[in-house]
């Protein structure tokens, strides 16, 4: 996967817009577009989550109008038949990248890719936003046999490929044999400083250290979006990922 890539597909500007006046609904979907408009052309992925819920599937359509690749960030976790329906549904809306959950099981991924042939499934391993205390609180595991297990799961469900910390990387790769892709969040440029983070601060990389630790896609949030030409953020952070793979 890694080869395919360019270094503009390797990057996810992460659209997880709150809303800070009134018409919050409207005020997101608009400054959703306004930053899909300014990103034309750039050949990046834009994710959308909370936007998508409270926007609906329509604004896939709105985003890829803008030439761009859309990451469908809804983490579905529900029981298989909830979540074929959710495929079948999604099907016509055809975002690129869609997450669900390892922690829904084997039998309902299975049940959301058979939907979807045509979009990359990705499982959700461990939130980056946790750390020890809260695996072993939530799983009773360490973050690493935790993220190992989901990671495990989501092979055996035959879905596209993990979500997981940068630093999760080399050891996932220790276990799961079969070819997916990499797609990491919890990255930091250093050029960025993100006022009250809420990652986990040993879970980070920049975006170079990550594409070098073996990422096929980097999901960078808010040192692009609250920078005050995101565009330019964007190309910044699109030069990196291409230094380091050369």
């Amino acid at each position: 996967m890694q080869k395919t890539l360019t270094p503009a597909q390797r990057l996810i500007v992460a659209a997880d817009l709150k809303p800070t006046g009134p018409n919050g609904r409207e005020w997101v979907r608009a400054q959703v577009l306004a930053l899909a408009d300014s990103l034309e052309g750039t050949g990046v992925y834009l994710k959308v989550n909370s936007a998508l819920r409270a926007c609906g599937y329509d604004l896939i359509g709105e985003i890829q109008s803008r030439g761009l690749r859309v990451f469908a960030d809804l983490k579905l976790f529900d029981i298989v038949e909830t979540l074929s329906t959710d495929g079948v549904l999604l099907r016509e809306f055809k975002p690129e990248l869609l997450t669900t959950v390892c922690v829904a099981g084997v039998t309902a991924m299975q049940a959301l890719k058979a939907e979807l042939p045509d979009t990359e499934v990705l499982g959700v391993t461990v939130l980056t936003s946790l750390k020890l205390v809260d695996t072993q609180e939530m799983f009773r595991a360490t973050m690493e046999a935790s993220v190992m297990k989901f990671a495990l799961l989501a092979e055996a469900a035959g879905v596209d490929g993990l979500i997981c910390a940068p630093t999760d990387i080399a050891f996932i790769q220790s276990v799961v044999k079969r070819p997916m892709t990499f797609n990491t969040p919890a990255i930091r440029p250093t050029w960025a400083i993100v006022h009250g983070d809420d990652q986990n601060p040993d879970r980070i990389m920049t975006p170079a250290k990550a594409i070098k630790a073996g990422a096929d896609r980097i999901v960078v949030g808010r040192p692009i979006v609250k920078a005050g030409k995101p565009r330019d953020a964007v190309m910044r952070t699109i030069e990196e990922i291409r230094a380091a793979m050369a």
